[in-house]
């Protein structure tokens, strides 16, 4: 493709843009339980027109945009009042969790760098649900990863093991609130206690529930305490696009202090442009996401939001109880919020997805790790809302379905390959391709073949063959 000689009429450009997504999900259908959190049409129109307002503002420079900083201020303040924070928690806005856990780790390993330069090798304890974004972080600034098993009953972060685990040079520990698949929210008392008396960092990641937590609290839950209300808490990060219906990306990361907070920065003077200072990791960013966030957060308002979760809840326990009502599946953990998993003993899970696919909906596999199985997960939403007895009938049919499909043809002719190559097996990878149907840049309709290939293998292969065809899809 090359840029067309004379420009396309916009009639032109909009019919091509609505080919080239005639194939993906429908998110405002209500059959969709993950990466897109759908308010409703109002909510999402008056958004837009927010984000368009702000669209070309840059947030590069606040002295240039100051709207830009009052409205980042707001935001802050906002959810710092929400996450019990006294006055000296300041924060900033961020494209998403990932950045927000990026800046949360990045401000360890330079705090520590200052006041224990004696460490080397920097270390990071994580429960192994910790989200795969501190990987990523210890990945990009050079620290050492412990990965600590969680509760096999409870998916719970372990605290004893976790303990047993923090050397001389541990600066970073964390705790989920709730961690995604599960949903089960981590002892952060416990564990962030731990880490105020060893001079440790301690970040909660309240991506998922930071915002909607407080509002079960409130609605009478039991919420264990996760925020800002335990002193052993430095950060915590607390995504908008998801439970608060801003559009993406808009997270914040929020600090205890100032003093801590500016360790996520980045200046620079020593070149000829003009002196770099950056609160995150982006420099130039559209003003379009921050004032859509501010603006929906002020549109809808606390009692909104508060029934909102009402909702939400009442729509968790009917999947649950409708879940638990299938003899042939059953809930990992106890879910705490929103967000839950669930396997099954007897049918092949991948198959179900399919089969849920074919229905209509969109529902998420992970694979198995440290002995826990491979297994489906719900994000329930919004949108979900009324549609949960529908949702149940096509899952106990989708279950009925997989329980005839075969399993394993594709497993067992990769398995040859595999013996036959060995390590040679990755520079093959068009082949595999090939035999799971993945041509011409497009995935199999059915994805059970390659799911289950996926989970037989070992993380570090898995990670691996993933970049491999992953590279050959970003490819024009």
């Amino acid at each position: 493709m090359k840029i067309p000689s004379s420009g396309m009429k916009d009639a032109e450009v909009f019919a091509k843009l609505d080919e080239y997504r005639k194939d993906d999900v429908d998110w405002s259908s209500g059959r969709v339980f993950g990466y897109v959190f759908d308010p409703g049409k109002e909510i999402m129109d008056f958004a837009k027109k927010v984000y368009n307002k702000f669209l070309t503002e840059n947030a590069l420079d606040f002295s240039v945009y100051p709207s830009l900083l009052r409205l980042e201020n707001d935001l802050v303040a906002m959810l710092r009042d929400h996450l019990r924070g006294d006055d000296q928690v300041v924060g900033n806005f961020t494209s998403g969790g990932t950045e927000s856990i990026l800046l949360a780790v990045k401000a360890a390993r330079d705090y520590f760098r200052l006041h224990r330069p004696e460490i080397e090798t920097p270390e990071m304890i994580l429960p192994s649900t910790a989200h795969a974004a501190f990987h990523k972080a210890a990945h990009y600034f050079g620290i050492k990863t412990v990965t600590i098993p969680v509760d096999s009953g409870t998916f719970r972060a372990d605290v004893k093991e976790t303990e047993k685990n923090i050397t001389g040079n541990t600066i970073f520990m964390t705790g989920s609130a709730p961690s995604y698949t599960q949903g089960v929210i981590d002892p952060i008392a416990k564990l962030s206690d731990i880490a105020r008396q060893k001079g440790i960092w301690f970040h909660t990641d309240a991506c998922m529930g930071g915002f909607l937590l407080p509002y079960f609290k409130r609605l009478g839950r039991a919420v264990p305490d996760f925020d800002f209300s335990l002193p052993g808490v430095n950060s915590i990060s607390v995504d908008l696009h998801k439970y608060a219906y801003a559009p993406k990306g808009a997270s914040l990361i929020l600090h205890r202090t100032p003093d801590l907070r500016k360790f996520q920065m980045f200046a620079f003077s020593r070149w000829l442009g003009y002196t770099m200072i950056n609160p995150t990791v982006q420099s130039t960013k559209s003003g379009g996401p921050l004032a859509a966030a501010w603006a929906v957060l002020n549109y809808v308002g606390d009692d909104k939001y508060l029934e909102f979760a009402k909702n939400k809840l009442e729509a968790t326990r009917e999947i649950r109880e409708g879940i638990e009502s299938i003899p042939e599946l059953y809930l990992l953990g106890q879910p705490e919020m929103t967000l839950l998993s669930f396997s099954s003993r007897e049918v092949n899970i991948f198959h179900i997805i399919d089969e849920m696919h074919e229905r209509g909906w969109y529902i998420q596999p992970s694979f198995s790790y440290q002995n826990i199985p491979a297994n489906i997960h719900l994000s329930i939403n919004l949108s979900n809302v009324g549609r949960t007895g529908e949702f149940i009938s096509d899952l106990k049919e989708s279950v009925k379905k997989a329980k005839t499909m075969p399993s394993g043809q594709l497993l067992s002719g990769v398995r040859e390959m595999m013996d036959e190559q060995g390590e040679d097996f990755l520079e093959n990878v068009d082949s595999l391709m090939a035999l799971a149907g993945m041509e011409q840049g497009r995935l199999p309709e059915r994805m059970a073949p390659v799911n289950e290939v996926l989970d037989s293998m070992s993380p570090q292969w898995r990670e691996k063959i993933l970049l491999e065809v992953t590279n050959r899809f970003f490819h024009p």
